[in-house]
């Protein structure tokens, strides 16, 4: 029997889930103030004091994070359960571990997945018995994985199951696409369970904290005060995000094969190369660096192993891109070039990008993408594919590239290159121009 202090209905439920032998992942998701990190440092600590000598990982994308604010919640819990130290823990601030006085450790671990560590092999030696990820939407999909791997360290000895608990406030990316989506539509796989929390679930909280809620903007209010999943991130956005997503469940409408290139900028950002049947992405090629040779070599030779006609094959001539398409004599994309059609656009650019929201939205591109990393910057940059200056009388725009760069910190590279794909969507049949 595990130990209990005074909680919520919400995380009653939520041990419930804890103590079962179904559930292996729980997300106890919502609005700020729901009790949902007193849940998560409360379980760990009351699995500590019932199983002798287990390992647990207490995580968040940042060490600092966690320490600075989880940490101090543990430290709470502690105290309401009259849990004394040295007594009956203590903390290694060096070491980041919380030892039990009856063998048991809590690991305070970073998961953020940083260029050096895209696998996240730190964690490959570690074995757990329970792992809990706080603002776990903060993480990349990959790292939940890695974790969930690790959940193996006396379960049979306990007779437990793997168990991963998370928590998080509303956001549009694999939290919601695993858990809330699935819940909503009554499809939550039996593995996985959803909590949704609210500021009104704790009746511990302060009065004021929830006033200090109702003054947020609009956006974060919807997300932090009412626990809003299906918030829009902006009223611009021209690609629906349920539409992103399900670009990675199904194939999209084939006929033809083209080759797309976005080319890295004088060295710095990625170069990514895409092989189409008609609008199904069938292969995703990144390069972190590379010479125009090499590239240029690359996409011959997938031309020739997928018999794609020199016309189908594209690459911006930004920078320098000139030097691939001088190469291989295939057709460029300049990006500031005008609008096919003299249609009212800002650039052939725009037009692209208002073509490739269009067929997204009606369900016409397939991508096949095993790659978690890859699919998640995929969605994280078209979901910025948004109109500027809607309200003014101008020709069609979208937010730049260098105020895209600010928001996700790096180049939107998949995205150029899905978008240029729609030049020959565009351009009429049997009118492409090698240059």
């Amino acid at each position: 029997m595990l130990i209990k202090t005074t909680l919520t209905n919400k995380q009653e439920l939520a041990f419930e889930y804890l103590n079962d032998k179904e559930t292996s992942e729980i997300l106890f998701g919502g609005g700020a103030g729901g009790g949902k990190s007193f849940f998560l440092c409360s379980a760990l600590i009351a699995h500590c004091l019932t199983y002798k000598g287990i390992r647990c990982l207490l995580g968040r994308a940042s060490l600092s994070s966690l320490k600075s604010t989880t940490l101090n919640t543990l430290f709470e819990v502690c105290e309401q359960w009259n849990l004394i130290t040295p007594k009956h823990y203590k903390y290694n601030g060096h070491t980041n571990v919380i030892s039990f006085w009856n063998g048991s450790e809590i690991y305070l671990k970073d998961l953020f997945q940083y260029p050096s560590d895209r696998n996240f092999d730190s964690l490959g030696s570690m074995e757990l018995t329970i792992a809990a990820i706080d603002e776990c939407n903060q993480i990349t999909e990959k790292a939940k994985q890695i974790v969930s791997s690790r959940l193996r360290y006396k379960l049979d000895e306990y007779n437990l199951i793997p168990k991963l608990l998370l928590t998080c406030n509303p956001s549009k990316n694999w939290t919601y696409t695993d858990f809330y989506r699935p819940y909503k539509n009554k499809e939550l796989p039996k593995h996985r369970k959803f909590i949704q929390a609210l500021v009104d679930d704790n009746e511990n909280i302060s009065k004021h904290y929830k006033e200090q809620l109702g003054k947020l903007d609009k956006l974060s209010k919807e997300r932090l005060l009412f626990g809003n999943w299906e918030y829009d991130a902006t009223d611009d956005s021209l690609i629906d995000y349920d539409a992103i997503v399900s670009l990675f469940d199904k194939k999209g409408i084939e006929g033809n094969k083209y080759i797309s290139c976005d080319v890295a900028r004088f060295g710095s950002d990625k170069s990514v190369v895409m092989l189409f049947n008609g609008l199904n992405v069938e292969l995703i090629k990144t390069f972190d660096k590379n010479t125009i040779t090499e590239l240029a070599d690359y996409i011959k030779d997938l031309q020739q192993q997928n018999q794609v006609p020199l016309r189908n094959i594209i690459c911006d001539t930004d920078g320098v891109g000139s030097g691939v398409t001088d190469i291989l004599r295939c057709q460029s994309f300049v990006n500031n070039a005008k609008p096919l059609r003299k249609e009212n656009y800002q650039n052939l650019k725009t037009q692209c990008f208002y073509t490739l929201a269009k067929k997204i939205n009606e369900g016409q591109i397939g991508i096949d993408c095993p790659d978690i990393n890859i699919k998640e910057c995929i969605i994280e940059e078209l979901e910025q594919v948004r109109a500027k200056n809607q309200d003014k009388d101008a020709k069609l725009q979208i937010i730049p590239k260098d105020t895209i760069k600010a928001l996700i910190g790096r180049s939107p590279d998949y995205a150029d290159a899905l978008a240029m794909r729609m030049y020959y969507e565009i351009k009429p049949s049997g009118k492409y121009f090698v240059q």
